[in-house]
């Protein structure tokens, strides 16, 4: 490498190359642009790796397993633009070289193992940086105010993101310039309340698109002052202390795609301000404090709608009808709440559960502009379990309606969601049978109808479902032989307890004789049940009327006497007829 001495960009990122770093690479010294990120390098990384790179303008390397160790003093001999080793082992101790590199605009050090407090310089310097990435380090202390260049004032083109998130920053939060697009401070130990950070903002003229403040130690209640953030498209307040109701000027969010209020002490009733907010692909409210009947616009006023999350708190009442017109809906969670009534019909309208994904074509993964670190994730509770799908979102569909007071029959219609994934209905009063065409359900991987009053026989069409890798059908009346597949007799016998069942995974058996009979079998004993009712419904019949004629003679004396004198004349007329011998 180090031969080609005319060479000036250099391109080889997203590869498996492996290997260590060549140090032949300071050798180019007209390299202006070199890109090797999201590879499996290993090894150190030296001051000799960069001795004749003064055109260097941007290095862009993270994604690597590489160790950078220089000097203290060490003064790089380029000034970069953009420099990005996220990932590589840089800590414990801050980058003092950064303080050289009075041109740069992009900075990535995650994950650098660094400890603690951010330099005052470097937060000086910082307000050049239009993408700084500081997360998954060490960092203590507070934040400052994070400004722009006084440059942008009447020019504000281009993004300005910050990712601090994942540290142990710690005070309230700070205040921001109107240009910067995108904040991350999650999963930090940030105090406090919202108030002082979003009410300074007077005029709307914020342009902060994507604001993730989740997993900190944030109280109080959520501030009125939302009319100041038109532009916000992600707001994460997720894992906090934030108590109250969900304010009015929420309305104005009318580009919001994405909220998530998870974990937190709020409460009242269904926000009536997001009904304004009709571009929304995710909604979790899950574990607050919120309650009431769902509000049938619900169904109405999302029509991108793919993700809705409202598990564990106090909602109630009938589930609404017009939840079905949420055809691109991909994940509902109800788990939890003190719903009643029966379980929609309608449910089939979820076209997207019938085909496995949504047609909502601006449905993002990646929020962010051309960097793409916040990805759109949700939390499920599937196969027994609470997981986080993020990339692979999109793939996901599921539905959970468990741990309430539902009631009547599993609708047949469920059957026609060929793309679902995942259905949990436990925990509730459901009865009637499992629904027969379980079986063209292809894609199933968990299923969960455990502690209901289901009863019949499990549908043979189960043992078709090549996918399933969870089942709990336990404590229930079901009754009748397990059916025979891979599948069925792999899961633990616990899947299946608390029924009627009879053979594997079960240890009983279904006939006295030690003999694993057919469902033939278990129809001939049903009809030996209804031949055997047949003889006591006759028995019964017999001594009510033998009773009642009986009855009525022995306690009415003129019946009686009546009947005695028929019965002579009966006796005498008989006598005349019959012939002499």
């Amino acid at each position: 490498m180090g031969n080609s001495s005319s060479l000036s960009y250099l391109n080889l990122g997203d590869n498996k190359l492996t290997g260590t770093l060549p140090k032949s690479l300071g050798q180019l010294s007209v390299l202006e642009d070199f890109y090797i990120y999201n590879n499996r390098l290993e090894g150190v990384v030296t001051e000799s790796h960069f001795y004749e790179l003064t055109q260097l303008k941007e290095f862009s390397a993270s994604g690597n397993n590489l160790t950078l160790k220089v000097r203290g003093n060490w003064f790089p001999p380029f000034q970069a633009l953009d420099f990005q080793i996220g990932g590589w082992n840089i800590g414990p101790s801050f980058p003092i070289w950064l303080r050289t590199q009075k041109m740069i605009t992009v900075v990535d050090i995650s994950d650098g193992g660094i400890q603690g407090e951010v330099p005052t310089w470097f937060w000086n310097l910082s307000s050049q940086i239009q993408l700084l990435n500081l997360s998954h380090n060490q960092f203590v202390g507070e934040v400052p105010i994070i400004s722009t260049p006084s440059w942008l004032v009447g020019n504000g083109d281009g993004h300005w993101i910050k990712y601090l998130g994942s540290n142990k920053f710690s005070g309230p939060l700070p205040l921001i310039s109107t240009y910067v697009t995108e904040l991350d401070l999650s999963n930090n130990s940030i105090s406090k309340g919202l108030s002082y950070f979003l009410c300074e903002a007077k005029n709307g003229s914020y342009q902060l698109e994507i604001l993730n403040l989740g997993e900190n130690d944030l109280s109080e209640e959520i501030p009125d002052c939302w009319m100041n953030w038109p532009n916000l498209r992600v707001l994460i307040l997720r894992d906090n202390n934030l108590i109250g109701g969900v304010p009015r000027s929420m309305k104005f969010l009318s580009n919001l795609r994405s909220l998530d209020f998870r974990r937190n002490r709020l409460n009242g009733p269904f926000p009536s301000s997001l009904g304004n907010c009709t571009k929304l692909h995710k909604i979790d409210l899950a574990e607050n404090e919120f309650v009431g009947k769902l509000p049938s616009w619900l169904g109405l006023r999302f029509p991108t709608l793919v993700v809705l999350i409202l598990r564990s708190n106090k909602f109630d009442d009938e589930l609404p009808q017009e939840l079905c017109h949420l055809k691109d809906l991909q994940i509902l969670d109800l788990a939890n709440n003190t719903f009643i009534g029966i379980i929609p019909r309608c449910i089939s309208n979820f076209s997207a559960m019938v085909k496995g994904k949504a047609e909502v074509e601006d449905f993002e993964l990646h929020y962010s502009y051309d960097w793409g670190l916040l990805i759109e994730s949700a939390m499920v509770m599937t196969k027994g379990n609470m997981y986080q799908y993020d990339t692979i979102l999109v793939l996901f569909t599921s539905m959970d309606m468990s741990s309430n007071y539902l009631s009547g029959h599993i609708p047949t219609s469920i059957t026609r969601l060929e793309g679902l994934r995942s259905f949990n209905f436990s925990k509730n009063n459901l009865t009637g049978g499992i629904p027969n065409g379980i079986g063209d359900m292809k894609a199933l991987e968990s299923v969960d109808l455990s502690e209901n009053q289901l009863y019949g026989q499990i549908p043979q069409s189960f043992s078709s479902l090549f996918t399933l890798s969870y089942l709990n059908l336990s404590d229930n009346n079901l009754s009748g032989m397990i059916p025979l597949s891979t599948q069925l007799q792999s899961f633990n016998p616990t899947s299946f307890q608390g029924n009627k069942l009879c053979g594997l995974p079960l240890l009983v058996n279904c006939s006295s004789g030690g003999k694993t009979p057919n469902h033939e079998y278990e129809e001939d004993e049903n009809d030996k049940d209804e031949v055997d009712w047949f003889y006591i419904s006759m028995a019964i019949g017999f001594a009510l009327s033998f009773w009642g004629v009986c009855g009525s003679l022995l306690f009415k004396r003129s019946w009686r006497h009546a009947y005695f004198r028929f019965l002579d004349r009966s006796w005498e007329w008989l006598l005349a007829k019959a012939p002499i011998c």
